[in-house]
């Protein structure tokens, strides 16, 4: 009888464990999705609303506040309707909201590489297709007084880099190994996009370099 009880209590215990196990992978895959895409949708409408407003902030003069929203990006090849926030810092708390502006990497349109990080599974997925990007794909990134155009230079399926891999955002980008990197004669306003480079936990990083193509003005 104690014995029969005390696999009844174990089973129990295992089967509670099941539960708050799957209920976390739920939460994970499905419920940062749902509260972030709702942040990121929010923050959009915010930008929108006080660039109508003519007020906001200038994200070319770097007067922006960390974990807030200074700009927006565009993706056309994630498709017409694909708008994103671009937030001050890297936290965990900015990425739950959109993509982050590296600190004390280049402004947009700025000389120098403003370096972006965003998930790739998980709150709101932003770069979720990254390995669907290919050189000559465009990222329009948008701000209180113009719209800045990349075009993309590598692939990001031929560059995976340990999370520590601190060059690439560096001002000016330069492989240690001699792999790939930006082409120093696309010019020296860079961008560059950042993610995990699996689905699921990793700590290697999916990288992709582009160059400034155009700017237009806002009137």
């Amino acid at each position: 009888m104690r014995v029969r009880r005390t696999l009844f209590w174990v089973g129990l215990a295992l089967a509670l464990t099941g539960v708050v196990l799957l209920g976390y992978v739920g939460w994970e895959f499905v419920g940062t999705n749902i509260v972030s895409r709702h942040h990121q949708q929010e923050q959009v409408r915010s930008l929108r609303t006080q660039w109508a407003a003519g007020h906001g902030p200038i994200a070319e003069k770097g007067d922006v506040v960390p974990g807030r929203a200074s700009a927006l990006i565009r993706v056309p090849r994630f498709g017409s309707s694909y708008v994103m926030p671009v937030l001050e810092g890297t936290s965990s708390s900015v990425l739950a909201q959109g993509f982050g502006h590296f600190t004390g990497t280049a402004v947009p349109g700025g000389v120098g590489n403003y370096a972006l990080a965003a998930h790739r599974v998980t709150h709101g997925e932003p770069l979720r297709h990254m390995p669907d990007l290919r050189p000559g794909d465009r990222v329009l990134v948008e701000t209180r007084r113009a719209v800045y155009t990349y075009v993309l230079d590598t692939d990001p399926n031929e560059l995976v880099v340990p999370f520590t891999a601190g060059w690439v955002v560096q001002p000016f980008p330069v492989n240690p190994d001699g792999g790939v990197g930006p082409d120093p004669a696309d010019g020296r306003r860079l961008i560059t996009l950042t993610t995990c480079s699996e689905l699921f936990h990793t700590d290697n990083r999916m990288v992709a370099f582009g160059h400034l193509a155009s700017v237009h003005t806002k009137s």
